[in-house]
């Protein structure tokens, strides 16, 4: 049998010789016919990289110093620590690689929403161009998750005591000015648990009460007034949300614009699990699925546009060519004006005139309250 019949992918070759552990006493090399001492060499085979004398075309000085076992063992370690170092560049964190899957499953479901629609892109329409937009504190008031919940709760999905931890973190929000991305993935997977063994279609349906009810009065006019200005100019326009994605695609659907990359739900026959797809899409998985999307849809990352509100985002944003801040936390505060990245702020009229935002989109800071009851007027 040939040496390689016991070789396992990936190891080395497994001869008989290595698995007995111990020698035989009664074995004499002298009256064995097939014995053969190793001998040194003077020459160095250049087809045998079993050690650094076998590297060809490197000298001693090159191994670290002369020809002896002390520089051999010299050499062996500065390989050892150059493919240490070189494969840890190339290395994932399980946490890196959870929002990698996230980002590929947020765009994946994006792209499949987008095709079953079936709309052709308009004619002068900028076919490399788009704009993304974070949703919690950026597009809408509070985060998007409790509004969620508290419509899940109303439809006896769980009780309103479970809301809760996620209404405390949005109140560690307001206080701070700073998403905490722990609370964030804590109420997301809490929520998602809840629809374990549900079916698709029916958080679907939800969805789009929640947005009624919940939501729809709570965007914010200046950063819809932004989504508007790329939709004008032909380009497509993304959310990009750690909300899960039926929710995130109501959103959008409704404010008409091109679709959202959210957190994906694990399902079965159209049955919900209980998982994620990855992990909650956020930091670095929001910056994967932008990169996913953009790669399948040919645009251009440098003629793109980001918004957000939080530092948390900053891989995003630092992917396109254009990143704005949005009534950004602490931090993004000081990153954008490090970077030079252009700031709105929408919280107040006064803050709105003091970025320079256009009078129309500063008029539209303070007008939501007076369009919302303009709507449920309309409504009664």
């Amino acid at each position: 049998m040939s040496d390689d019949a016991n070789v396992v992918p990936g190891d080395f070759p497994i001869r008989d010789r290595d698995l007995d552990p111990e020698p035989d006493p009664d074995y004499d090399p002298d009256s064995d016919p097939d014995f053969e001492p190793d001998t040194p060499s003077d020459e160095a085979d250049p087809d045998d990289t079993s050690s650094p004398e076998g590297a060809p075309g490197l000298t001693a000085e090159q191994r670290g110093g002369v020809d002896d076992s002390g520089a051999d063992v010299e050499f062996d370690r500065r390989v050892r620590v150059w493919v240490s170092s070189a494969s840890g560049r190339f290395r994932q964190t399980a946490a890196e690689l959870r929002q990698s899957l996230a980002g590929e499953a947020a765009a994946k479901a994006a792209l499949d929403a987008l095709a079953a629609r079936s709309e052709s892109r308009p004619d002068g329409a900028d076919l490399t161009a788009a704009a993304f937009f974070d949703v919690d504190n950026t597009l809408v008031q509070g985060a998007s998750i409790v509004h969620f919940a508290r419509g899940l709760a109303a439809h006896r999905y769980f009780s309103y005591n479970d809301v809760i931890s996620a209404l405390w973190a949005q109140i560690k929000f307001r206080v701070t000015g700073r998403e905490n991305a722990d609370d964030v993935a804590e109420g997301r997977d809490k929520a998602l648990s809840f629809i374990a063994g549900r079916p698709t279609a029916e958080l679907v349906e939800l969805g789009e009460e929640i947005y009624d009810e919940y939501i729809a009065d709570k965007i914010w006019p200046g950063t819809r007034a932004l989504t508007q200005r790329h939709l004008d100019a032909g380009q497509q326009v993304w959310l990009v949300t750690a909300t899960p994605v039926e929710l995130a695609q109501t959103i959008a659907t409704r404010l008409g614009l091109t679709g959202a990359l959210g957190t994906v739900a694990e399902s079965e026959d159209g049955i919900f699990t209980g998982r994620l797809v990855g992990d909650v899409l956020h930091g670095l998985g929001k910056a994967q699925a932008v990169r996913s999307l953009a790669i399948r849809e040919g645009l251009n990352l440098q003629r793109c546009t980001a918004y957000s509100d939080s530092h948390n985002d900053v891989p995003m944003l630092s992917l396109v060519g254009t990143a704005v801040a949005i009534n950004a936390d602490s931090d993004l505060k000081e990153i954008a004006k490090v970077r030079g990245w252009e700031s709105y702020d929408f919280r107040t009229a006064r803050k709105a005139a003091k970025y320079g935002v256009p009078t129309a989109i500063a008029l539209g800071a303070v007008g939501g309250g007076a369009a919302a009851a303009l709507r449920r007027g309309r409504k009664d």
